[in-house]
């Protein structure tokens, strides 16, 4: 069917299905189609009077909530770009990302945010606007998505996609007015990407504020769920919870289990392929500027172990440090092509594009290609550890040290050594299944039956302290940095190297 305006989707679902249809729910509070469809014509139409034009980036700093939505179906009916932003950030790098976006207007649940940025609180325009309809306008760009970067500068990324969709057209293999999970924060790309997706197509979400394993599960079980999206960090902790309370629960209704965002370790991929059936194992990869992603089954998967997929919307190559193209099973940068060309997918804001001459881009990874086309990540480029001159992929340790039962997350980086340049340093947070408390010896031993002498770490930390965030990502430069400026008063005990 032709593309519609994203702002008139709730009203249309409110009239297919019957506006008491479930459309989205929070622990707090639940909305039918038709109450989306009343508060987001209110919201526009207060935002319209607070002077929100066509084209206009508008900052949602806020956390899991009905909010989100409203207010982008809000904005979607103005022609408006909502640019979700996380409200965990802390007030200097927000302060950063506000001055690179330039929003019209800025909404925060948080009052000390709403101080601090000037922000309007998350429940404006439902008291204020009325019930005369709006009609929709399409806007240029439907969503804006803000990153750190591995630099640690900010930039926006507009996505050019126009704010209209065709609730037909399929969006890995998202089901149309079923049930869908989201287990992200809503301010990354993925959930807000997948998740909105789901509301075009018609879909009831149920969205978890904070991630819980049992609750997911419950939850799943609850509302009859078929499809979510998770990152292997919560997929690890839904595995790690005891055999009698994940049997506890009824998830045959999942058709779907979708995972991106972070390396997913080969036996955990195997484990929920064991447990739910290939068919319903996803994966998907690539960059939030859309330059280009690779799709896998779990079918496929089993007998193409580790890889990604394979393309389904971009061209790839491998090259090497000479820019060179690599042959198949050869180690180089991923650069990706989107298939309507360089450029139409992304614009920055904060920041340039850095494209070949024949407008290949990398998002940043090693990889290589293997004689079917499909595609498997060695690392993240800046993440690369050389030590005594062996190239070193800190997700490889990663992986191998998540398969020991005492461990939940673990992050790998490298640290300076005056001899070997740089050494294997992993920072460990212990599962709290286990009653006895893995060290540094036990993973040792461990990791020594898995990995070449040169890439086991010279040591070990163990933290409390969150590795990865809501959405599985980690910023390793960030970890690296802090270890280096507290080395000496870090709380690390030292390995054989």
């Amino acid at each position: 069917m032709p593309a519609i305006p994203m702002g008139d989707i709730p009203a249309w679902y409110a009239d297919r299905f019957g506006a008491g249809r479930l459309c989205v729910v929070h622990p707090d509070e639940s909305l039918s189609w038709g109450e989306m469809a009343v508060r987001a014509n209110r919201r526009a139409v207060a935002l319209k009077r607070l002077g929100v034009r066509k084209n206009d980036l508008v900052a949602l700093v806020l956390p899991n909530e009905n909010a989100v939505f409203e207010l982008a179906f809000a904005l979607w009916k103005l022609g408006a770009t909502p640019c979700v932003i996380s409200p965990r950030l802390p007030a200097a790098e927000l302060s950063a990302i506000l001055d690179v976006a330039g929003p019209s207007a800025i909404f925060a649940s948080d009052p000390a945010i709403q101080q601090a940025a000037g922000a309007l609180p998350a429940e404006y325009g439902l008291r204020e606007g009325t019930d005369d309809v709006l009609p929709s306008v399409i806007g240029k760009h439907w969503k804006a998505i803000t990153s750190g970067g591995s630099s640690g500068r900010p930039k926006v990324i507009i996505d050019l996609g126009p704010g209209a969709v065709d609730p037909d057209e399929p969006l890995l293999n998202l089901p149309q007015g079923g049930t869908v999970l989201n287990a992200g924060p809503l301010y990354h790309n993925a959930p807000f990407r997948f998740i909105s997706g789901a509301l075009h197509r018609g879909n009831s979400v149920v969205s978890m504020p904070r991630f819980d394993a049992e609750e997911a599960l419950r939850l799943i079980e609850h509302y009859r769920v078929a499809w979510a999206n998770l990152v292997p960090t919560m997929m690890n902790r839904i595995w790690s919870l005891p055999e009698e309370v994940r049997s506890r629960y009824d998830v045959s209704s999942l058709e779907a289990v979708w995972h991106t965002a972070a390396p997913m370790p080969a036996w955990l991929k195997e484990a929920w392929i064991g447990w739910l059936g290939p068919e319903k194992v996803w994966e998907i990869y690539g960059g939030t500027e859309r330059q280009g992603n690779t799709v896998i089954s779990g079918t496929d998967w089993l007998t193409h172990r580790g890889s990604v997929g394979r393309p389904i919307n971009c061209h790839i190559r491998i090259v090497g440090e000479d820019g060179q193209e690599l042959g198949c099973n050869e180690v180089g940068e991923i650069q990706l092509l989107p298939v309507t060309g360089a450029g139409s997918t992304y614009r920055y804001l904060g920041a340039e594009p850095r494209r070949s001459r024949d407008g290949y881009e990398s998002i940043g990874d090693f990889g290589w290609l293997d004689e079917d086309g499909f595609l498997y990540i060695a690392d993240r480029r800046d993440d690369l550890i050389i030590r005594g001159g062996m190239n070193i992929y800190p997700a490889e340790i990663e992986n191998a040290l998540s398969e020991h039962p005492g461990v939940d997350v673990a992050v790998v980086i490298g640290l300076p050594d005056r001899d070997l340049g740089s050494i294997v340093h992993a920072i460990v947070q212990r599962s709290r299944n286990n009653e006895k408390p893995v060290t540094a010896e036990t993973l040792s031993a461990f990791l020594a039956t898995k990995l070449a002498r040169y890439k086991l770490p010279a040591g070990y930390e163990f933290t409390e302290q969150p590795l990865r965030d809501e959405a599985g990502k980690v910023r390793r430069s960030r970890l690296r940095a802090e270890r280096i400026a507290l080395r000496t008063n870090a709380d690390v005990t030292p390995a054989d190297a």
